[in-house]
């Protein structure tokens, strides 16, 4: 019996695959915009996206808590400026992916002082699909 991936993965980091794309049917490749010309008739322009992608992973309260030094990993990811990483799902999925604007959101469960590398948090990675080389 095979087993499915119990992470997600950024680059080496593990992510746990509770943590849901939530943000997977909200893009299409293709841009339309639609105008009116003086006559009346209908003028659509078409184009298709070449990178862009959103990729959202969020957990939530009760789901896809995140390890506090995985979020340490990450922040360092983030903090490299022209990063590109390979994002692998839990369901085998492959992405070449940058971070978005405002990569992380994270809170503890709890309101730890102290907080150790293994405390959970509840935590938003957003993603964008990079453009091919």
């Amino acid at each position: 019996m095979s087993t499915a991936p119990k992470f997600h993965t950024l680059g080496t980091v593990q992510i746990p695959r509770g943590m849901v794309w939530v943000d997977e049917f909200t893009w299409s490749p293709v841009e339309k915009a639609l105008e009116y010309a003086l006559g009346g008739a209908l003028l659509v322009d078409v184009g298709v996206k070449q990178a862009g992608r959103p990729i959202t992973l969020q957990a939530e309260g009760d789901a896809g808590w995140i390890r506090r030094d995985a979020l340490q990993a990450l922040q360092a990811l983030a903090d490299e400026p022209d990063g590109s990483f390979l994002l692998t799902l839990a369901d085998g999925r492959e992405f070449t992916v940058q971070f978005a604007p405002n990569p992380i959101e994270a809170t503890p469960l709890g309101r730890p002082e102290l907080p150790t590398n293994q405390h959970p948090f509840v935590a938003t990675v957003r993603l964008i699909e990079a453009p091919a080389p």
